[in-house]
């Protein structure tokens, strides 16, 4: 086996996603994976710990299912690449577009594959320009975010991202306007949640009068916020932006590449759980539970219609659109959560995930714990009656993951917040135990601020 040292030698060469390059050079700050099993994951040493993020938001049905592998491996044997391009197909790509189409919502009936969530929500905004200049609308190209979404790093979707994520960077910005985030807790001081709710369709109302209907092209909205910390929006938000913008011809973007998949008790979350049919939704992380890069960007009749429609190319595409092998492990992991009732298990096992977490709120370094079923978060302040934050050099986000980890818990630090995202296959005793470490945690480190 390679010594940890070695790994970590041969890892200073690797640039990681969203880490403080400088930190990692630090003896001790990076953790080497290297195997995993169903709810948990091994370091390199060898200790066990359960997998409190999914690996990042992924891996729903729990790591090392023999089907799964054997799945990839037949299609591999059978057809190892071929490109959905041009005038090609495959059978497994074929096969996957028709179940996405019979699992999501309304109309939304023809699919485009990709391989991250970046970019199946860089191509949904590419895809809506093609719209609109097909339909004579060439200025109808601007996009309605939010502060504190997260829509991917590929410079489209970055700039659609919250502004935060940008700070040193560039991004396509002047496309993009940016809505209050629908964080009640932390946005809605005298106000009621009802009253909230209100004042933030106002304020898209405003938006759309100042920049012009006949400018905008989509707003896009994760169902719950999650890089952003995890921001549940006021009862009947989404339902109640999405008539605001049926009403001015603005096209609906569902990010689900977090909340899809069973993450919240569905396959998809926007119809069943939040009450609104999107023109677009895409997804990708349970998709394959993470066994292979692949994301899908579902469209409706109408929007395919016009961009399918006589004289014109579709001038969009990846390598890896419909990989063979993606596109097995898609359907095999959709064949699992059928087989099982993964989704239909979360409503029960994901609320009892989400009681136990948010009676973590009777400790005094915990401000808010918020979200729902497997995605939650937990918010630490300095003063639970001012919702004061703690500094950011205090790094206690980071403080109590790494004492979560110390007791065999994987969590993920978002500034003061923690992040909680695990696979769909805990029981009420995994459950338990991830509450256990948690009270833990948090109680050490608040003793030592």
């Amino acid at each position: 086996m390679t010594s940890t040292a070695e790994i970590l030698a041969q890892d200073s060469h690797l640039i990681q996603s969203f880490a403080d390059l400088n930190a990692l050079k630090a003896q001790g700050a990076r953790t080497v994976i290297s195997r995993a099993e169903g709810a948990h994951v091994y370091d390199n040493e060898g200790h066990r710990m359960i997998d409190g993020i999914a690996g990042l938001w992924c891996v729903n049905i729990g790591h090392g299912r023999q089907e799964m592998i054997d799945a990839i491996t037949e299609q591999l044997r059978q057809l190892d690449y071929y490109s959905t391009f041009y005038n090609f197909t495959h059978p497994t790509a074929a096969a996957l577009s028709e179940k996405l189409a019979s699992l999501a919502p309304g109309d939304l009936n023809a699919v485009y594959f990709g391989n991250s969530g970046s970019v199946a929500n860089d191509s949904a905004i590419r895809i809506l320009h093609h719209y609109n200049i097909r339909k004579g609308r060439p200025n109808k190209l601007k996009v309605l975010s939010r502060h504190g979404a997260y829509h991917g790093s590929t410079h489209l979707a970055m700039a659609i991202t919250t502004p935060a994520y940008s700070e040193g960077w560039t991004a396509a910005s002047d496309l993009v306007h940016h809505l209050r985030a629908p964080h009640f807790w932390r946005e809605g001081e005298g106000m009621s949640e009802a009253e909230f709710l209100d004042a933030l369709a106002g304020e898209l109302t405003d938006s759309i009068e100042q920049i012009g209907a006949e400018n905008i092209c989509a707003f896009i909205a994760e169902p719950i916020q999650g890089a952003g910390g995890v921001i549940t929006a006021p009862a009947g938000y989404h339902r109640r932006m999405q008539e605001i913008c049926r009403a001015n011809d603005i096209k609906y973007i569902a990010d689900e590449v977090v909340t899809a998949f069973g993450r919240l008790g569905h396959f998809f979350a926007s119809e069943a759980v939040f009450d609104t049919t999107p023109d677009i939704i895409n997804t990708a992380k349970g998709l394959t539970s993470g066994y292979q890069p692949m994301s899908a960007t579902i469209v409706s009749d109408e929007i395919h219609d016009v961009i399918s429609g006589p004289d014109g190319m579709f001038l969009h595409g990846m390598n890896y659109s419909g990989h063979p092998a993606a596109a097995a492990a898609a359907l095999t992991n959709i064949a699992i959560m059928e087989r099982e009732g993964i989704p239909e298990r979360v409503r029960t096992t994901g609320a009892y995930f989400e009681r136990k977490l948010r009676g973590l709120a009777d400790l005094e370094l915990v401000g808010e714990v918020r979200g729902s079923h497997f995605m939650m978060g937990i918010e630490f302040v300095k003063d639970r009656a001012t919702k004061a934050s703690h500094p950011a050099e205090a790094e206690v986000g980071l403080k109590v993951a790494r004492a979560c980890q110390k007791r065999g818990l994987v969590a993920r630090p978002l500034g003061n917040v923690l992040i909680l995202s695990p696979t769909l296959i805990m029981d009420e005793p995994m459950i338990d135990e991830i509450e256990g470490i948690l009270r833990e945690a948090i109680t050490e480190i608040a003793a030592g601020l």
